[in-house]
């Protein structure tokens, strides 16, 4: 496994993030893994985007983790999920740029907020050939519009979510054709303490199955 501190131009500011690539001999898939809201303290230095980060490495999956504008030392101000998106971009644009990297391959996962940027660009992006949504903050209309999307996508969330109607999420397990599929876990909340291994486990498996 080879890690990286890496820099990435976006919109004339320039971003931070870190690339994960495992050991291998041929180009592998790629995973974007976007963080938490940042004006509630998330960044890329989270417990459960370092999870994924490393159940992504267990699957000969390589994932690029990064700050969003106006994070940590990357530039610019936060734009409210807008210019997010161009970030989520930008990052796909440099894991498509790697050598070691099958730009064929391109997935994204997101975690809360990075969840909602996620779902917002899939529709539109065609790189993204799977996705993974954890604790998504959507509103129940934009959860309704996920059955649209023509990639493969896991929604996971915690029965125990402050943030995340659980009905929501049952109310869309009926809705998504397979093999996209939604699921609760019963004792988890919207941070997942403690239960970071199974649920990256869950996210890292669906998404080599389709990447």
């Amino acid at each position: 496994m080879k890690q990286l501190r890496i820099n990435f131009a976006c919109d004339g500011l320039t971003l931070e993030g870190n690339l994960t690539l495992p050991e291998a001999n041929t180009p592998v898939p790629a995973v974007a893994v976007c963080h938490p809201h940042p004006l509630y303290g998330g960044s890329m230095h989270n417990n459960v985007v370092d999870a994924i980060v490393s159940a992504l490495t267990q699957c000969r999956i390589a994932s690029i983790k990064f700050n969003f504008r106006g994070t940590g030392q990357s530039e610019g101000t936060h734009d409210g999920g807008n210019g997010e998106q161009n970030d989520l971009v930008a990052a796909l644009d440099y894991l498509a740029g790697r050598n070691e990297i099958d730009s064929n391959r391109l997935g994204a996962a997101g975690y809360s907020f990075g969840g909602m940027v996620v779902a917002r660009l899939a529709s539109r992006e065609s790189r993204i050939k799977a996705l993974a949504l954890i604790s998504p903050a959507l509103s129940p209309s934009d959860l309704n519009k996920l059955s649209a999307l023509p990639q493969p996508t896991l929604v996971i969330s915690g029965e125990q979510d402050a943030f995340i109607p659980p009905a929501s999420i049952r109310a869309l397990q009926k809705d998504l054709p397979a093999p996209s599929r939604a699921e609760t876990v019963a004792s988890a909340d919207h941070f997942w303490w403690g239960q970071e291994s199974s649920l990256a486990k869950k996210v890292a498996e669906f998404l080599s199955a389709h990447l």
